[in-house]
Order: structure tokens, then sequence, then C-alpha cells
């Protein structure tokens, strides 16, 4: 079976690495891949963007099925390329991908099928959006509505600070075509968490649960990142909370998508907010979360390659799909200075020092005369197993310091209290 990977980040890398496991994988390309997916994975010089040419490659070599990382080319149609060639894709089509592509699409989901979610209202004019600001009390959250790489979501502590977001968004366009349209949220407080869902036409199943922590300092301070480290399983994610989601938010959205006709086959990422007045759905995501994939990855027994063929040709019901009993987790090494302006080129050094059991993940590298060089905002993920959280943890920690380029950043409190951050 040959296997065509789309992207180039950490998320990638953890699916190549799963794939290059398994005995039914003769061949994985990865395009355009990065230094680390280069050593397991034979990299195509295509960028994401170019469906036809990525089409092309995959008729060309006889990929059996293509497998999309990134959200970009979700939404810009990749899998309705690909199916028109009659090419095996593994990720949803161009309607369902406007789940993550935009918010008003996604808000209005949720309310026409009664999947709960925070009070919004869409505005396309500044000056009325300004004017009715106030009804929505403080803190308010004010989203661009299309793709802003993670960052067009801004919580505005009062009405300052919200006309500063509809104006940054709408009238200085820092996040461009995504803020021609904003929405505006009630905000709501409580815990949040994520789930991964396996979908196809018929079926809908969640994978284990991890914790994303996505502030660049400890304790949850500081801005948001793409994610700054994972734990799987989540401690929060309790049997309890596990059917309440299914029953409240998983299996509505699945009616959901029969009802309004959407063909939604690949990875449904909710992310979650546990409020006093239950689970309140703050996104939809139409790819694997990264660095959330990680660590689940790091404990799936079962074949990928397998899940993802079953979901392609609506079989998921037909596959068991098994987990280690163990956690893992994930540290995201980071460029000095992301989530804002930050360098790139810098040499890293020490990966071969580290120990066997540790597995890491290229997130933004590449190389250059035989060096590895930075070329992201989060750059490695650093990954171990063990019989808990807090000694996977540990493994992690005890590697780390081996590491080493100008400016390197991490967090020091991803699956373990605070007293051991000191």
């Amino acid at each position: 079976m040959k296997i065509l990977v789309v992207g180039s980040g950490g998320r990638e890398h953890a699916i190549c690495w799963k794939l290059s496991q398994e005995k039914n994988v003769e061949k994985i390309y990865c395009a355009p891949g990065n230094a680390g997916i280069a050593e397991i994975a034979e990299c195509i010089d295509i960028p994401v963007t170019e469906l036809d040419r990525l089409a092309d490659f995959a008729e060309e070599n006889k990929v059996n099925l293509t497998v999309v990382g990134p959200e970009v080319p979700l939404v810009m149609g990749i899998t309705d390329v690909f199916n028109k060639r009659g090419l095996n894709v593994f990720g949803p089509n161009k309607e369902c991908s406007q789940l993550e592509g935009s918010k008003l699409f996604s808000k209005e989901f949720m309310v026409r099928h009664n999947i709960p979610t925070a009070k919004y209202k869409e505005y396309t004019d500044l000056e009325k959006a300004k004017s009715e600001i106030d009804s929505f009390g403080y803190p308010v959250v004010v989203k661009a509505d299309g793709l802003a790489a993670g960052k067009g979501v801004i919580i505005a502590k009062d009405k300052k600070e919200a006309i500063e977001a509809l104006e940054t968004i709408m009238e200085d366009k820092k996040f461009g075509d995504a803020g021609r349209l904003v929405v505006v949220e009630e905000f709501i407080s409580g815990v949040e968490t994520s789930i991964l869902a396996l979908v196809d036409k018929n079926t809908i199943v969640a994978m284990e649960s991890a914790k994303d922590h996505k502030k660049i300092f400890e304790l949850e301070k500081g801005p948001n990142t793409g994610g700054m480290g994972t734990f799987s399983p989540s401690t929060i994610y309790t049997d309890e909370l596990s059917k309440k989601v299914y029953d409240e938010v998983l299996i509505k959205s699945l009616e959901g998508f029969k009802k309004d006709n959407l063909e939604f086959r690949g990875i449904l990422f909710v992310g979650l907010m546990i409020t006093n007045d239950g689970v309140k759905v703050l996104e939809y995501n139409c790819r694997f979360g990264d660095p959330e994939i990680q660590s689940i990855l790091m404990r799936l027994e079962s074949n990928l390659s397998d899940i993802m063929m079953a979901i392609t040709e609506d079989r998921l019901s037909e596959v068991e799909i098994k987990y280690s009993d163990e956690a893992a987790v994930c540290v995201i090494l980071a460029s000095g200075g992301y989530p804002e302006n930050y360098e790139k080129n810098k040499e890293i050094t020490g990966i071969e020092n580290l120990d066997k059991e540790i597995v890491l993940f290229h997130s933004g590298t590449k190389l250059s005369d035989g060096k590895i060089l930075t070329n992201g905002g989060r750059v490695l993920g650093v990954c171990a197993r063990a019989k808990d959280v807090e000694s996977a943890a540990n493994k992690v920690y005890e590697n780390i310091d081996r590491i080493k380029f100008d400016k390197v950043h991490y967090r020091k409190d991803i699956g373990r209290k605070y007293e051991q951050c000191k």
C-alpha cells in the first residue's frame, strides 16, 4: 500500500511515524514534509495548496490513499479534486470543511441541530457591531469568520478592547479576508478540553482523550499558541463526561450531517468548554489536532491505515480500535518570540543524545547542508510513553535539555504538578 501524506508539521510527522510501523504500508510519500519526516518517508516538493499537482503525483505514482493533514487544502477542496479523479483521500470534502473554514457556518450548524454552544451574532458592518457590542456583556469573544491560523479569536475584557478587536479584524484586516465577517459570542467559562472523533457516513467514534495546553507560558499564562504540549489520557475526560459528549455533541453532529446531506468522512475535532450548565461546543475543526494527535498516536495500537481506509469506504463500524493503557506526553520546543515574532534558520543539535524511549516529532524544521535548522514557531515535539502521565512527563523532561538551538522555549508544566516545574 502506497500512502501520500499532505503537510509539513508535527501532525504529519506523527502520522508518517505511525504508518511506517504498519506491515501493509510499503511506501510513504509526504508533500512537502520536513527534516524529520524525511527519515521515514520520501518528501515531495509540492506545496499543500497546489491541489492539481498533488493529484497528478498521486495518480502517476499509483498512491492508494492520500491523507490530508492541514486545514487549508481541505477548505480549498482537495478531497473534491481527488475524488473527481477516482483517487482515494482521507479528509472531508470542501462543503464539510466549512465547519472549520467558516465560524458562521459551524455556529449555524450547531444551532440548527440543537448542539449546545455560546449565543452569538454575525456582523459584516463594523459600525453596527460596535453599536451592539454591549449586549453580549463582558468579557466578550470576537472571532474572524475564516481561517486565521488559529489566531483569529480575541477575548476582550471590556468595551474598549472589544472595539479594538473589531477594528483590528474588520478595518485593519489583520487576518485578511478571514475578517470580512465577524462572529461575536458571549463569553463562557469553565474547563476547556477537546475530543477527536473518527467519522464516516454512518458512524462516529471518539478517539482516546488528550489534554492540550495552548498558552505560551506555565500555568496557562500569556497569548494562545497552536499548542505547547499535550498528554493522553486527559485527567478531566471521565467516563461520565465521555458519555455526555457522545450523547449531546457527537451523535447530534453525525445526525446533523445526515439531515444536511453533508457526507463527512475523516476527523472531526471538537473544542469543548465544560461549564456549570453542561458541555458547550467552542468550535469544530476538520483534521487531527496538533499536538493532540502526537500523544494519541503514541498510544494507538491498531493500524492507522486500516482505520483510514475503512472511513473512506464507510466501514468504520467494522474496525476494532485499540489503545495502550500507558500514558503519553508531548512537550513542544518553540522558537523564542513565538507566537508573535520569531527567527528561523537556527541550527538544532543534540537530537542524537536522546534516550531510545523518546520519540521526536518535527513540527518546523528543514535540512540545509546536512544540518537540521528551525523553520517555524513550533519546532519539535518531544514525546514519551510510560505507565502514567507523570512518569511519561519525567522521561520527556529528563531528555529535553539535551536538544539545543538559539532561544529555545518550552513549558515546564506539561503533565506535571507545579512543584516539579520550579
